[in-house]
């Protein structure tokens, strides 16, 4: 299933120098996560890797995480080790930049141009095969990693239980989203210049076509207005939106 115009539209931001400038550099984050790296096999390539978090309970539901533009940095660490802790499911944090991680807002702008949709794919598909047949899962990413996280959805089918999508851009393809076999939960920064109000009304008038339910949150806020790295960090907005998360993500 090709899924390219998406994901290169979002990447073409990179492009905007308004974008870019949008992006300071994240702040140093505490480093408070537990878990630990992995690696798995991915078909065509070198293995994939990520970032672990189980749950201490026995459970085959993962939350599939999708870095920013920045890579599988520290910030997205410590989201795995919270979210394993507030859901009590297992979480793992794909890595789709195979161990690049941008300090400035220059190489995140290069490393996502430079990223390769038919590896993230293939990264994604190997990560779930390596979790196994019994293993169901729910996606949310940030970013380049919201939109992501629909893709991610899209290629796992009948296996995705949940979408979650902060600020990324979404498939406007009404044969692909036909196949979702998942709810989304958006969460819209009525703030943002790039994913902004147009954007999201297409997205719900594509979802709506498609027969596929969409549930919108918006918040007074900026682009990455969620990352605590980020100088653009909305206090209020990020908890708000945590807890409608949460509220979504539990009991799925």
């Amino acid at each position: 299933m090709p899924m390219c115009h998406s994901v290169d539209e979002f990447a073409a931001f990179a492009n905007d120098p308004s974008f870019v400038a949008a992006h300071p550099a994240p702040l140093p984050v505490e480093a408070v996560h537990q878990g630990k790296m992995v690696d798995f096999p991915v078909e065509g390539g070198p293995n994939g890797r990520g970032f672990l978090m189980m749950a201490h309970g026995n459970t085959n539901k993962y939350l599939l995480l999708f870095h920013e533009w920045w890579g599988l940095n520290d910030y997205i660490k410590n989201e795995t080790a919270m979210w394993c802790h507030e859901l009590g499911i297992n979480v793992l944090a794909l890595d789709l930049y195979d161990g690049k991680v941008a300090a400035t807002p220059e190489e995140a702008g290069n490393l996502m141009k430079a990223n390769d949709p038919a590896r993230s794919e293939a990264i994604i598909l190997g990560a779930a095969k390596a979790l196994g047949d019994k293993a169901d899962f729910r996606t949310m990413g940030w970013c380049f990693g919201g939109g992501w996280s629909m893709q991610a959805s899209l290629l796992l089918k009948d296996k995705v239980k949940a979408c979650v999508m902060y600020y990324g851009m979404p498939e406007s393809d009404l044969d692909k989203l036909k196949s979702l076999s998942s709810d989304v939960l958006f969460i819209h920064a009525t703030q943002d210049q790039w994913i902004n109000d147009k954007v999201v009304a297409k997205m719900e008038e594509n979802m709506k076509e498609a027969g596929k339910t969409v549930t919108v949150q918006r918040f007074e806020a900026n682009h990455a207005f969620a990352n605590p790295s980020s100088p653009r960090y909305n206090e209020t907005a990020a908890k708000a939106s945590r807890v409608a998360v949460k509220t979504y993500l539990t009991g799925k």
